[in-house]
């Protein structure tokens, strides 16, 4: 349950209301709870982040990779909200329920270049310090180049903000439960 009080979306005005309208126009006439309680609480830190996932979108990625990073980032810090959404958007993104189910689990999916992916994004988050450059080397053997080496780790740091503010919050999960 949430931990913050965030009033009725229809009622909101202004800035935050402004927001919610660009929130609506992504997401098919929705405002998921994460973007209904950042919208109210700060709504130049949702309209940032939504810019942020902008830039993301067209960072060298493509969807699948997105969504496993995100998936692969939530399933390791723990935020259901997270894991639940990543869940849906990756299956919309053309990931297999299998696919998603082993990223979230954290175990092999089978795809040598994706189970790559996910190991460099959980040593990312995992091991303090300077990444080792076998673990760069890694990914780059797997077929990403430095371009996309920059898309993952602000794909993984997007990520990071969305699960920590919602394991703050709480947040109810308004996505489907994984299966």
């Amino acid at each position: 349950m949430n931990r913050i009080a965030i009033p009725a979306v229809d009622t909101a005005t202004g800035a935050t209301a402004e927001v919610y309208a660009k929130v609506r126009k992504a997401a098919g006439g929705q405002v998921p709870n994460l973007f209904a309680a950042l919208g109210h609480l700060s709504p130049g830190v949702l309209s940032a982040y939504l810019d942020a996932e902008g830039a993301l979108a067209v960072a060298g990625l493509g969807r699948k990779d997105l969504e496993t990073i995100k998936l692969a980032v939530s399933a390791q810090t723990g935020c259901d909200y997270c894991v639940a959404a990543h869940d849906m958007l990756g299956k919309m993104a053309g990931l297999s329920a299998d696919d998603t189910r082993a990223i979230r689990t954290l175990q092999p999916t089978g795809d040598d270049k994706r189970d790559s992916l996910v190991r460099f994004v959980l040593a990312t988050l995992r091991e303090s310090g300077t990444v080792p450059a076998e673990t760069l080397a890694e990914i780059r053997a797997a077929g990403y180049g430095d371009k996309q080496v920059v898309a993952i780790a602000f794909a993984i740091a997007l990520t990071v903000f969305t699960n920590t503010f919602n394991r703050i919050n709480d947040t109810d999960v308004d996505f489907p439960a994984v299966q």
